[in-house]
């Protein structure tokens, strides 16, 4: 396999035209360099620099090679050279995001004015979250995801807070449940719609419910926050749902405060580190965190 290190080699001995200097510009001994210069000639077929008197000169096939080898290495370095700058006005890319329900109708509009205004020549994509598979991160089909960490998301994963959240309870405007404080009785009597996703089943909201006393009657089950709530909005069902994440969802509902302690959770950007050193990614999730900032702070 060729030793492409040679090239830097080549181009230096050819702008040099002498051993020696090329060895001080390159901070290699004198002996290294003649070596070199012997790896050249072997697989060049070609002297390169013979001497004429007391210096070197070059060879018409080290001449021709001067013109070509150049760029190439100019090339080379900059394609090893860290990125310095990212240009905003002209950045022109794709991002995918995979999000849960209720994150695009509450953070999507703040997220596309901010990219549009910095960078109108980017694209989201906002794709469904249906499990807590890592595979798509793994594999480059999506760029950033949000969500919960727990003992299913791949060790790899990069991952940063973007807000707490916590649960909440929501029923349709003048729903009896809303006439006066909400009991764990009351809880517990209403019609309930329940949670279930794919790898993904909601019951610490069950469980606490019991363990407080109420043993919640579920009369629909749904795979989804905007389903459930729907229901609520046009039924006497009644949904338990994550607060900040469903902001947008809740429009049109009415929230109370569940009659038992809940712990809340934190809701994270996860991404794969092979885009770490990405200016444009870098710039996207700093974007996504002061979105959610923002919205933290209203």
């Amino acid at each position: 396999m060729p030793d492409f290190n040679l090239l830097v080699t080549l181009d230096v001995l050819l702008a040099e035209g002498s051993v020696a200097a090329a060895a001080r510009r390159l901070r290699l001994s004198p002996s290294a360099m003649s070596r070199a210069l012997a790896r050249l000639r072997e697989i060049t077929g070609d002297p390169l620099l013979v001497r004429a008197g007391r210096r070197l000169v070059p060879t018409p096939r080290a001449l021709e090679l001067r013109g070509q080898v150049g760029p190439i290495v100019d090339a080379a370095r900059a394609i090893l050279r860290p990125a310095e700058k990212l240009d905003l006005a002209t950045l022109h890319r794709h991002f995918v995001l995979r999000t849960s329900e209720g994150f695009v109708e509450t953070f999507g509009p703040r997220l596309i004015a901010r990219i549009r205004e910095e960078a109108p020549g980017v694209t989201l994509q906002f794709v469904t979250k249906p499990d807590k598979e890592s595979a798509p991160l793994r594999e480059g089909e999506v760029d950033v995801e949000t969500g919960v960490i727990d003992l299913t998301t791949a060790p790899e994963m990069r991952a940063l807070p973007l807000f707490e959240d916590r649960w909440v309870g929501v029923a349709r405007d003048g729903h009896p449940i809303l006439d006066g404080r909400v009991t764990l009785k009351r809880y517990g009597a209403a019609e309930h719609v329940q949670i279930l996703r794919r790898g993904l089943h909601i019951s610490e909201v069950d469980d606490t419910a019991r363990a407080a006393g109420a043993e919640r009657h579920v009369g629909v089950v749904v795979n989804g926050f905007a389903a459930a709530i729907a229901l609520s909005r046009d039924t006497d069902l009644i949904a338990t749902v994550p607060e900040r994440h469903t902001e947008g969802l809740r429009r049109g509902v009415s929230t109370f405060a569940l009659p038992f302690a809940i712990a809340g959770f934190t809701i994270s950007m996860l991404w794969h580190p092979r885009m770490d050193g990405d200016l444009a990614h870098r710039w996207l999730r700093s974007c996504l965190r002061s979105v959610c900032s923002m919205e933290a702070a209203r």
